[in-house]
């Protein structure tokens, strides 16, 4: 495990989640149910969808030559910068309320909404570019998984407050050139 790859993971994962529909997912969710099982339920989802990521990102390594994965890797990285600067562009929108009476049936609730808001997620297409691109699948697991607990900590905690400080176009902006950086380092390494 390498503490300077989980955090060099660490901001680009987070700054992908933070207005992501599921931070929205999670903050209308804390509302109406308790805040620490909504988290508990959205961290359970996080992990599987992690251990998934890393997984994919690990096996295209081991199938790939490395010139061909960086160069895909700078392609998804690019596409994942054309996407939040669409996303962006398009506008603010609300998640609908979900109602979850008990404590149980909240963590559930926030499991099954954020597992299934994160399948093709660009924050779940990052993690296995990353742990593709560093190598080290434990190491992006780690700041990955870090990062969405706590996007996810925020939304149930504080997302409120965030929000009304910060507008979500511009955090979905500079994620946005944070990811053209990310893309134009890939494709220099395939390249050289």
């Amino acid at each position: 495990m390498s503490p300077y790859i989980a955090l060099l993971t660490f901001p680009v994962i987070f700054l992908g989640e933070l207005p992501d529909k599921t931070m929205f997912a999670s903050l209308v969710m804390a509302t109406r149910g308790r805040p620490r099982q909504v988290w508990l339920g959205a961290a359970a989802a996080f992990l599987v969808h992690v251990i998934i990521a890393v997984s994919v990102g690990a096996a295209i390594f081991a199938l790939l030559p490395r010139r061909v994965v960086d160069a895909v890797v700078a392609a998804l990285f690019a596409g994942g910068a054309a996407y939040a600067w669409w996303d962006a562009s398009k506008g603010e929108e609300e998640e609908p309320p979900i109602k979850a009476q008990t404590s149980r049936r909240v963590v559930v609730t926030a499991f099954v909404v954020i597992f299934l808001a994160e399948w093709g997620d660009l924050t779940q297409i990052l993690t296995a570019d990353l742990a593709a691109r560093y190598h080290s699948p434990i190491s992006v697991a780690v700041g990955a998984l870090v990062a969405l607990w706590v996007v996810a900590a925020i939304a149930v905690a504080g997302g409120q407050s965030l929000i009304r400080y910060l507008r979500i176009s511009t955090i979905r902006k500079v994620t946005a050139l944070v990811l053209l950086v990310l893309a134009a380092y890939s494709a220099w390494s395939a390249v050289r």
